[in-house]
C-alpha cells in the first residue's frame, strides 16, 4: 500500500514523516554517498519546507520502505533552483500539468521480486505516482536522478525522457527529464509490478493544495 500524505496534514503525520526522513538518510547519506545535509540521524532539505505531496510506501508490518517527494513544477522545484544546468540551457517544463518528483527512495531489505529484477516496492511507488499524476490530470512528472534509478526506469517500462546530458554531481552522474503520465504506462507499470489495482490510498487528500 502507498499512503498519501497531502500538505495540509504534514502535522498530523509529523511522525510517519520523522520515519520517512531517517529512510532517506540510510539510503542517501548511508547507503549511497550523497553529500546530503543530515541531523539526528534524518535527511531534509529546503524542499521539505514547501508542503510537498508525500507518497509513502507502508510494509505489512506497518513501516516505511520507501517514499517519493511531490511538488508543482510552477513553484520552486530541485530541477530549477538547484539543478539547473541539466537542462543545457533548455526551458524548464513548468506548466500546471507537470510536477516533480525528487527524494524517491526504497529501503526494505527483503523485497518480492517483480518483472526486469526489480522489487515489487519500486513497481507500486512508480505506480502510485502514475495513478496520482492520473488523478491531477497531470501530462509528466519531471524528476532529477541518477544514471543508476534512469536504468531501472527503463527496465520498469517507464523510460525517462531526457533534458539535457548526463553530469557529475558530487559522487554520483545526475540526469533530468520528463517522465510521461498515461492510462498505458499505468497498466504496463502495474502487469510488470504484478500488482492486481490501485496502489495509492488517499485518505488524507481532501481539498488538494
Amino acid at each position: 500500500m502507498v499512503l498519501l500524505i497531502a500538505p495540509h496534514r504534514h502535522q498530523e503525520f509529523s511522525g510517519i514523516l520523522d520515519e520517512t526522513y531517517r529512510l532517506r538518510c540510510r539510503v542517501f547519506r548511508d547507503r549511497l554517498k550523497w553529500q546530503v545535509y543530515t541531523q539526528n540521524d534524518m535527511e531534509r532539505d529546503g524542499f521539505d519546507a514547501l508542503r510537498p505531496v508525500w507518497l509513502l510506501l507502508v510494509t505489512a508490518a506497518g513501516r516505511i520502505g520507501g517514499c517519493v517527494r511531490l511538488l508543482p513544477s510552477l513553484g520552486p522545484t530541485m530541477l530549477g533552483e538547484v539543478f539547473s544546468e541539466l537542462l543545457d540551457g533548455g526551458a524548464l517544463p513548468a506548466r500546471e500539468d507537470i510536477w516533480e518528483s525528487s527524494r524517491f527512495a526504497v529501503d526494505l531489505d527483503q523485497d518480492q521480486v517483480g518483472a526486469a529484477g526489480l522489487g515489487a516496492a519500486t513497481y507500486e511507488l512508480f505506480a502510485a505516482m502514475v495513478e496520482f499524476a492520473l488523478a491531477r490530470r497531470l501530462s509528466a512528472i519531471m524528476t532529477v536522478t541518477d544514471v543508476r534509478i534512469e536504468r531501472i526506469l527503463r527496465r520498469a517500462q517507464w523510460p525517462l525522457q531526457r533534458l539535457g546530458g548526463a553530469k557529475p554531481v558530487g559522487a554520483t552522474t545526475a540526469v533530468a527529464g520528463l517522465l510521461p503520465v498515461s492510462e498505458e504506462v499505468l497498466r504496463q507499470l502495474r502487469t510488470a509490478g504484478r500488482l492486481r489495482g490501485p496502489v495509492l490510498w488517499q485518505p488524507t487528500w481532501e481539498t488538494g493544495r
